[in-house]
């Protein structure tokens, strides 16, 4: 066949399409299994974050997670427990769920070293360039906050990319979800101002004003469906 010809020029550049594109499929499903535990190990990483756990190193986050985590469930609407299968709250995802008219409640159960246990809710919102994320402990008396962890997409460095920095999120600790009896998420007010509802309140961060706000916002609009849940743990009956 003549080299010069359009036809074998074809041929050629479909052959080496068709060769790199097996190599580069043999490469990512080879890939695949790693990537998804890193993955799955980031996402332990950060749950045990909102508890205040830190693994030992790399190779312990699985084990240290399996530790402490003790269970997960996806909750009813009335706060009951819905499925309590095997990693079921661990596999939703919810930058899929917060979409979803019926969303899936997902709930982690903690037990720390001294006995006492924590209960973790996902949260997922907007920042001011993409998505921001985390999870949020609860008590065991459903009433105040133990740890938050907080992160992000593409925040501005310095600014709302603060939100990831413990400094921010330390100021979670202690902070009442039910301070006069009645639900009210955490608000995210700017330094010097409170409030009109009666709410607890964290000081925003500093030039990231839009970013404070989706973390108001996600806090509000994520933890609000657990309210009957927290109110079973107030109550004894969970």
């Amino acid at each position: 066949m003549n080299k010069n010809s359009n036809i074998y020029q074809i041929i050629y550049a479909a052959v080496m399409v068709l060769i790199v594109g097996t190599v580069l499929a043999f490469i990512y499903m080879a890939l695949k299994p790693k990537q998804d535990d890193n993955i799955a190990n980031d996402k332990r990483k950060q749950i045990l974050s909102a508890v205040h756990i830190t693994p030992a190193s790399d190779d312990a986050i699985e084990e240290t997670f399996n530790k402490y985590i003790v269970a997960g469930y996806l909750l009813n609407k009335d706060g009951s427990i819905a499925d309590s299968t095997e990693n079921v709250a661990f596999e939703v995802e919810m930058k899929n769920n917060i979409k979803l008219d019926e969303r899936d409640l997902p709930m982690f159960k903690c037990k720390l070293d001294d006995g006492s246990e924590k209960f973790i809710v996902p949260v997922y919102g907007a920042g001011l360039w993409g998505p921001i994320w985390g999870y949020v402990a609860v008590n065991d008396n459903g009433v105040d906050i133990y740890g938050a962890y907080f992160t992000h997409e593409g925040e501005t460095p310095g600014l709302g990319a603060e939100i990831a920095n413990p400094k921010f999120q330390d100021q979670f600790k202690d902070k009442k979800i039910y301070p006069d009896g009645e639900f009210k998420s955490i608000s995210v007010m700017k330094a010097g101002q409170k409030p009109t509802d009666g709410s607890e309140y964290v000081d925003a961060i500093s030039g990231g004003t839009i970013t404070s706000r989706g973390v108001q916002s996600m806090l509000q609009d994520c933890m609000t469906p657990y309210d009957p849940f927290f109110r079973k743990l107030q109550s004894g009956t969970y």
